[in-house]
């Protein structure tokens, strides 16, 4: 019978989904923080409930041949990279057997799963940063939150985010000091400036920098920009963001164009794309042309489909399918993502594209009613996966192929199951690592009517 604080011996076989290590003790689960699989630790059970424990590592025994030392010196107290002491192709690795195990455990889906597609050079892919500020012992801090918490871990420079992040870094930590500006506080609800936005665009080289404060007034904004302007190479916008709530969420509603543009511009494959403040766009667009590459080979389209793409968002995914369909309708539920779809598809002068907005579950079954119907169906849901009603409407329609774009491959399997039952064929499965170093892994599904 195992003891909650006692210390045990432990091989770590597997990795959870939110990348601890898993191994048993005298066959009860156990969950390892900074644990990877062929690791031998001692570790102290610091939780221990019914059907699982959670143990914290005293003393590594036997290192694993795949874990390694992270470039980051904040690797294990910064809350984003989960395992970046893991080697990048034991990475890949991990992510395709975990699909392919989930598929199997809760589709029962077995079909060909191709090997996970990473990056030639897994660091400083991310598009787009948010640090939390703060002060520490009179400084100005800006960084990410420990794991876990809101305390910020100070970071002048992230492995992973677009290196000009420590520019802007430096010149809002000099400009908050010389100016003495206030910084929030959480427990006071009091102080200007609450978080620091990033976005660039990796093709164009173009840079927003977005001021979250708790306020309208934000002095000396001119000097700020100035000081952005002088050390921050491709500076095209500069805005605040005002949100004086007391809440979690980053933005508010009200956005003022400071310097420049209230937009960037960016690519993906030969797509244009305008960037605003709080337009949602891909964060790593060099994975995610991988990933729609892939969607569109499995499509299949010849220019004579009519293709339905469901949570479209932006319509990142519609722009690449009209290029060789006939017409692509996009449903989403955020307004502004459709008006960001149809602003992306006029400026790319992409004429045959309709975008609605509204719940999936709703809109698609009200669109089939009118008698529209899809040749071929892509999915790219949120975390929870499709809505029955959404997948009961494509059984309906009776396309020809079905392509199933997932972030989370436990709701994949889900409606995998779903799909088989009503006479669809899971093809083939394409894993893609959108995010080195985290435990998340994207993957591409192609799915074909059994009768085609």
């Amino acid at each position: 019978m195992l003891q909650k604080n006692s210390i045990y011996s432990i091989e770590i076989e597997d990795m959870g989904h939110t990348g601890e290590g898993v191994g048993r003790i005298e066959g009860f689960t156990v969950f390892v923080e900074g644990g990877i699989p062929g690791d031998y630790l001692k570790i102290k059970l610091k939780t221990l409930k019914k059907n699982y424990g959670i143990g914290r590592i005293i003393q590594m025994l036997k290192p694993s041949e795949d874990r390694i030392s992270p470039p980051c010196s904040l690797a294990n107290t910064c809350g984003g990279c989960q395992i970046m002491h893991m080697d990048y192709g034991a990475q890949l690795a991990i992510k395709g057997k975990r699909v392919k195990e989930i598929l199997e455990r809760i589709g029962k889906i077995e079909t060909t799963i191709h090997p996970t597609i990473g990056m030639e050079n897994p660091y400083e892919y991310r598009n787009k940063a948010q640090f939390p500020v703060g002060i520490l012992k009179g400084k100005a801090i800006l960084g990410f939150y420990k794991k876990s918490s809101h305390d910020i871990v100070a970071t002048d420079y992230c492995h992973i985010q677009a290196p000009i992040n420590k520019e802007v870094i430096e010149v809002i930590k000099n400009y908050i000091e010389t100016y003495k500006i206030s910084v929030y506080d959480e427990k006071s609800k009091k102080g200007l400036i609450r978080h620091v936005v990033t976005k660039v665009g990796f093709a164009t080289g173009e840079v927003m920098v977005v001021m979250i404060t708790n306020g309208k007034e934000l002095p000396l904004k001119n000097r700020l920009v100035e000081m952005l302007q002088k050390k921050v190479k491709g500076l095209k916008s500069v805005v605040q963001n005002i949100n004086d709530k007391n809440t979690n969420v980053i933005f508010g509603k009200e956005t003022l164009t400071i310097y420049g543009e209230d937009k960037i511009v960016d690519y993906i494959g030969d797509l244009k794309f305008h960037i605003s403040a709080q337009s949602f766009f891909q964060v790593n667009p060099m994975q995610t042309k991988v990933l729609y590459e892939k969607a569109l080979d499995y499509a299949g389209l010849t220019g004579e489909e009519n293709v339905f793409d469901i949570y479209c968002g932006i319509g990142t995914i519609s722009l690449f399918l009209a290029k060789k369909a006939k017409k692509v309708i996009g449903v989403e539920v955020v307004e502004a993502a459709i008006k960001d779809a149809k602003e992306n598809a006029r400026i790319n002068d992409i004429n045959n594209t309709e975008f609605y907005v509204g719940e999936a579950e709703v809109v698609i079954p009200e669109l089939y009613e009118k008698g529209l119907k899809a040749d071929v169906v892509v999915v790219d849901p949120p975390r929870k996966g499709c809505e029955e009603k959404v997948l009961e409407t494509i059984v309906k329609m009776n396309p020809k192929r079905v392509v199933y774009v997932s972030c989370n491959p436990a709701s994949l399997a889900r409606d995998l199951a779903y799909l088989e039952g009503k006479g669809y064929k899971t093809v083939e499965v394409q894993p893609v690592d959108m995010f080195p170093h985290t435990a998340h892994v994207e993957c591409v599904v192609g799915i074909c009517r059994e009768n085609t």
